[in-house]
């Protein structure tokens, strides 16, 4: 499937768009194009903050575990292993993200979702980390990223329970900052970008790197535990019958081995 991940300039600010029809489904090339669209970014002092946005329906509707061969293939950790590789560079990025999150945010999605700094929904958001509804571990740091942002509890609970969060509750949760009419994320989160992008540059990398600081280092080390329990995971019998069951539509029989 093509891959297209565009960079444009708009004064200070990036505006970098991604597309991969039909879904945005993540996949290494996907996530390593938007990591070295974020590089430019950083290497560029007339650059002061970037917008992260998708075309279509979904924001990202996460991996494609059975329709994608490289991950759904017998080599499948591997790839995933290189997409976490590719989330470590954004998290190591020096500079802030603003998301327009349209659609879904499903599993690698909602991760790369939460690697921003900032994220505008509107009223057809949907935000879910569904791994134990495919048996499967969570990834791309969310065990890190969503306790840090929701505490405990509720991070806990959209983990545990793979709930799809729309868009109000989201915002009241604290999971969204910006909540607007649909179809205007993309406008909303450029309006962001600009309002922090007036201030001074060295101001804001300094600020920045104070707030964000070992944030990288947690991350990368919470995608190391979770690739080694997807690994796990991976090899189960629920593993394939939940990913079945989302492929066919139909609820899962887990049987716990």
């Amino acid at each position: 499937m093509s891959i297209d991940v565009t960079l444009e300039r708009d004064h200070h600010v990036a505006k970098i768009h991604f597309s991969k029809p039909p879904h945005n489904f993540a996949c290494p090339d996907l996530m390593r194009q938007i990591a070295d669209a974020l590089y430019k970014v950083d290497s560029d002092p007339a650059l002061r903050c970037s917008v992260l946005t998708s075309q279509g329906r979904s924001f990202c509707a996460g991996a494609d575990l059975a329709g994608d061969a490289a991950i759904a293939g017998n080599g499948g950790m591997a790839a995933i292993s290189k997409l976490y590789n590719q989330a470590e560079r954004m998290f190591r990025r020096r500079k802030p993200i603003i998301a327009g999150v349209q659609g879904a945010a499903i599993g690698a999605g909602l991760g790369l979702a939460m690697a921003a700094d900032f994220r505008v929904a509107d009223p057809t958001t949907r935000l879910s980390a569904n791994f134990t509804r495919l048996g499967f571990h969570p990834g791309f740091a969310l065990t890190y990223t969503l306790p840090r942002l929701l505490g405990p509890q509720r991070a806990s609970w959209m983990m545990l329970s793979s709930e799809r969060v729309k868009g109000k509750t989201a915002l009241d949760w604290g999971l969204v900052d910006r909540m607007v009419d649909e179809g205007t994320v993309g406008e909303e989160a450029l309006a962001m970008a600009h309002e922090i992008a007036g201030n001074a540059p060295l101001a804001l990398l300094a600020v920045r790197r104070t707030l964000m600081d070992g944030t990288a280092n947690a991350a990368v080390a919470a995608m190391r535990r979770e690739h080694a329990e997807q690994s796990a995971l991976r090899a189960t019998a629920d593993y394939a019958e939940g990913v079945a069951s989302v492929f066919e539509r139909r609820p899962a029989h887990f049987i716990g081995s």
